[in-house]
């Protein structure tokens, strides 16, 4: 097990990027917010759960929190977690089993695409912002 706490942003990171291009699930405990039972409605309270759950994809948000996003093994639903939220973790070695989601939510039926060139990796995220703009402007190839 892993705890975050005593290790850098950076080698939580690297590992959770070789889980996804593994295809290997993680168990994590996690502090999450906490919702109305009645109103359903989030509380503000932090409360910790613990999950398994299989890594797709990783981003940062507008507000420049770093989430992983990943499916919950449990409920095969589709759940979003903080890195700066991640307590502690133990990746496995089994493989995926739940259906994955595209960047668009949609399904996919396939383990998610392995990028092996840092010019790859670089393509993909610019990709996500504006693909037409970024990759004429630094000429790489789509």
């Amino acid at each position: 097990m892993k705890i975050t706490g005593r290790q850098t942003t950076t080698a939580t990171l690297t590992d959770l990027y070789r889980a996804i291009d593994a295809g290997h699930p993680i168990t994590m405990a996690f502090l999450k917010e906490e919702r109305d039972q009645e109103t359903g409605r989030k509380t503000g309270r932090l409360v910790e759960t613990i999950r398994t759950v299989e890594l797709y994809d990783l981003r940062t948000t507008h507000q420049g929190d770093i989430i992983a996003r990943a499916m919950d093994r449990e409920t095969g639903e589709a759940r979003t977690i903080r890195l700066d939220r991640i307590l502690n973790y133990t990746i496995h070695r089994t493989a995926y089993t739940v259906p994955h989601l595209d960047s668009d939510g949609l399904p996919v039926a396939h383990a998610p695409e392995v990028f092996y060139t840092a010019q790859q990796l670089i393509a993909r995220e610019f990709a996500r912002e504006d693909r037409a703009y970024l990759l004429d402007k630094y000429g790489l190839a789509a």
